[in-house]
């Protein structure tokens, strides 16, 4: 039937090995899911959906009494809190790696799926070398 294009696929914003590896708590499988996988990532603004450059912005939170600068990542959008803004955006491991490598004096602790099921949290330094492993 020419001129039907096929539906795609919804995109699914969660990495499966992640939810894993977090489950386990096991920072070797963690360091495998970053490098092979996507990873969920909270946006303060999303990207312009006509430019593929444009990531939007990622939200950080800083503590109001340390100034302390906290990532957070998810392994599925459904494990952020509703408390964060609504956006999210899926992100590759190189922009990870280069995100962290760009950010590493600022931010002082990465946290995975913070409010559970199975959190865990890293030094920015610590997944640096797992991304390079």
């Amino acid at each position: 039937m020419a001129g039907k294009k096929r539906a795609k696929p919804p995109l699914e914003f969660r990495n499966t090995q992640l939810a894993d590896a977090l489950q386990t708590q096991d920072m070797a499988a963690l360091a495998f899911a970053l490098r092979h996988g996507p990873t969920v990532v909270p946006l303060l603004r999303p990207g312009q959906r006509d430019d593929p450059r444009d990531g939007g912005e990622v939200w950080t939170y800083r503590d109001p009494n340390t100034g302390d600068v906290a990532l957070l990542l998810f392994s599925d959008a459904t494990h952020k809190p509703a408390a964060l803004p609504p956006a999210v955006g899926l992100q590759s491991p190189g922009w990870l790696r280069a995100f962290l490598g760009v950010h590493e004096a600022e931010i002082t602790t990465v946290f995975f799926d913070i409010a559970g099921p199975h959190p865990m949290q890293a030094s920015p330094a610590d997944l640096i070398a797992a991304l390079d492993a």
